[in-house]
């Protein structure tokens, strides 16, 4: 086993040398502190936990809030041929006892958990068996009912605090204020942690936001400028295809990412940005988990970012080798109504709440006072249809009930189902003539997806089947038998998500316990976009500046890169071409006529400067030029 950092370091990750911060971080974990670790955005907050435990004999403990991220951390330490396990809700209670007893008695080192898994009895009592050295809260703002993303269920992890008083914490964050970390501190009952916050200020960042109607325009003007890699991020998936399609038309290489795209899909897309075959990636903020790509050299946000916390976040994303490189916003006035309309239109309040929890329990039969075992399969747009919701305050619906720890949600409706046709046209014609009963679903598609000879096409399966006036079932029968016949390749998703219900049913009783918590939840998140709406529409102040205030940092100096400090510049720059402009003419008043190689040596200028002042003053007429090439005042 090695005997300090770095050996770990070099062996595993191939590195051979830490951070500042990451060196401080591991410092005090080793020396058994309870830690907390302010790390921005690639600042490379799992190496702080995964060393010191390679260190040791024992499992570090990571709690973390994506099933996804887990996986991925799991993934990377497997390829390294370290131990790790996830507990996610998939495995059953048998698979769990193996993974304790591998845990127990073969050398694994690592547990991943989600703060939902730690509230079981079974897996606190399977924790207590297990040789625990350290443990790790991962997205430790969670505990914050400040922070952006607060998770109830965050705020019990201080159970391992009581089970294991002598085995250190270190609470990982990129994003927290000072409101947060106290929250952080206090809610894990750390003792007298050591902080480490490293500065957000990133010198080589340049943050820049246009007020801008034609926003493609701007962006290929940018692409034509970087031709380096690049993320552009935009609040739809529709709108990752679409904006993926007209640069691909200009000629640029990207693709596109979202949510909803098939796994392969997204690794493809994902290795050919990485690998450069395609440097531009048009994405969701699906797109940015675990993404450590160092020479990103351009971020542009398409639409406003969700908080100033996302935003900093995603826009970290570039620059990381520490050369120049840009973070984008495009913004215009309609983003900023929309941005609070939606907002409000769309967040979850109490009666809402309410309204649709009573209805799901209609919707699954469950009687008043009942817990059931079972586990519902749920198709959110069928539910939707039926009792006349809209999917978006449903989805955010099931988020607070989620979070508050009325249900438990395995999403699974964000995939899509695809379709490519696989024959020829003329074929597919013979086909109709044949089958006239698929002719206008078959012209549909064809009329509705381009492209979709080319390449598998997301469909969507609800809106197929109300535009045809059919039902879904009837849709995907027709469906399946088109593709039987040779016509096309179809992929089905199983879009359903499941639900299982985590309280007693007790309708408003259930939700007017928690109604605080939800009213809390929206100011903040109502408070968020006001933040986010002022730093975008602030252009007097520097916007480091600015982004280090909201986060409780002082910087005195401006960055002279952002929008607002070259705004500034130029400004200042007019100005003294202005002095520059009426010193040349105090000049020739006072020496009738002067050589441009005259003027500079006089007045100690740029001389292009000089020349530029000149030209200008020609123009205006207000200069002329004798035979022998020297400036009089007409």
């Amino acid at each position: 086993m090695a005997t300090n950092p770095l050996e770990i370091l070099k062996k595993y990750w191939g590195f051979n040398s830490f951070k500042d911060a990451q060196k401080e971080v591991i410092s005090s974990v080793v020396n058994g502190n309870d830690t907390v670790a302010l790390l921005p955005t690639g600042g490379g907050k799992s190496i702080c936990f995964q060393v010191p435990t390679l260190l040791r004999e024992g499992v570090c403990v990571i709690i973390s809030p994506l099933i996804a991220l887990m996986n991925d951390q799991v993934k990377n330490l497997q390829e390294k041929g370290i131990k790790a396990y996830a507990l996610t809700s998939k495995l059953s209670e048998g698979e769990i006892v193996t993974i304790f007893d591998n845990l127990q008695f073969g050398n694994y080192q690592f547990l991943y958990l989600s703060p939902e898994k730690l509230q079981s009895d079974f897996i606190q009592t399977k924790l207590k068996q297990i040789n625990i050295q350290l443990i790790a809260i991962d997205e430790a703002h969670c505990i914050s009912e400040w922070g952006h993303d607060f998770r109830p269920s965050y705020l019990n992890i201080n159970i391992l605090k009581e089970t294991h008083p002598k085995v250190p914490f270190i609470a990982l964050t990129a994003t927290a204020t000072s409101r947060v970390l106290t929250d952080i501190i206090e809610t894990l009952q750390l003792n007298k942690p050591k902080i480490i916050k490293k500065s957000f200020y990133r010198s080589n960042l340049a943050y820049q936001i246009y007020d801008i109607e034609d926003k493609l325009y701007k962006v290929e003007q940018m692409l034509n400028k970087v031709k380096e890699n690049t993320i552009i991020y935009t609040n739809t998936r529709r709108n990752t295809v679409e904006i993926s399609n007209q640069l691909n038309s200009l000629g640029f290489a990207s693709n596109f990412y979202h949510g909803g795209m098939k796994m392969d899909d997204k690794l493809d897309a994902y290795n050919n940005w990485m690998n450069e075959t395609k440097p531009i990636i048009v994405a969701t903020n699906a797109f940015g988990m675990g993404i450590d790509k160092p020479n990103v050299r351009l971020v542009i946000h398409m639409n406003l970012p969700q908080s100033i916390e996302n935003y900093i976040q995603e826009a970290g994303r570039a620059g990381r080798d520490g050369k120049k490189a840009f973070s984008v916003v495009l913004k215009n006035k309609t983003d900023i109504f929309n941005t609070k309309t939606i907002t409000k239109k769309t967040l979850a309040t109490v009666p809402i709440v309410k309204k649709i929890y009573f209805a799901l329990n209609q919707f699954f039969r469950i009687s008043y006072g009942e817990l059931p075992i079972e586990t519902f399969e749920f198709n959110i747009s069928e539910f939707c249809k039926k009792y006349q919701f809209p999917i978006t305050i449903t989805y955010n619906t099931l988020k607070v009930l989620e979070r508050e720890n009325i249900l438990l949600l395995d999403e699974n409706f964000n995939r899509k189902s695809s379709v490519k046709f696989i024959t020829s046209k003329e074929n597919i014609f013979e086909y109709c003539n044949k089958n006239t009963s698929k002719e206008r679903l078959i012209k549909f598609l064809l009329r509705t997806y381009g492209g979709i000879f080319e390449s598998a096409k997301s469909i969507n399966i609800n809106f197929i089947s109300n535009s045809l006036g059919i039902t879904q079932n009837t849709l995907i029968s027709m469906l399946k038998t088109i593709n039987k016949d040779g016509i096309i390749n179809l992929y089905i998703a199983n879009s359903n998500t499941q639900i299982l219900f985590l309280t007693p049913r007790e309708d408003n009783r259930t939700i007017n316990l928690i109604a605080s918590n939800i009213i809390k939840q929206n100011d903040l998140k109502l408070q968020k976009i006001t933040d986010l709406i002022s730093f975008i529409e602030n252009d007097k102040i520097c916007r480091n500046k600015q982004l280090l205030s909201y986060f409780d940092e002082i910087y005195k100096e401006e960055c002279g890169i952002c929008d607002v400090c070259i705004s500034k510049k130029k400004s200042l720059k007019t100005i003294n071409l202005n002095e520059l402009s009426s010193l040349i003419i105090q000049l020739l008043k006072a020496n009738n006529e002067l050589s441009s190689k005259e003027i500079v040596k006089l007045l100690s200028s740029e001389e292009s400067e000089v020349l530029f002042c000149l030209q200008i003053l020609l123009e205006k007429n207000i200069l002329g030029v004798t035979s022998q090439n020297k400036y009089i005042i007409n």
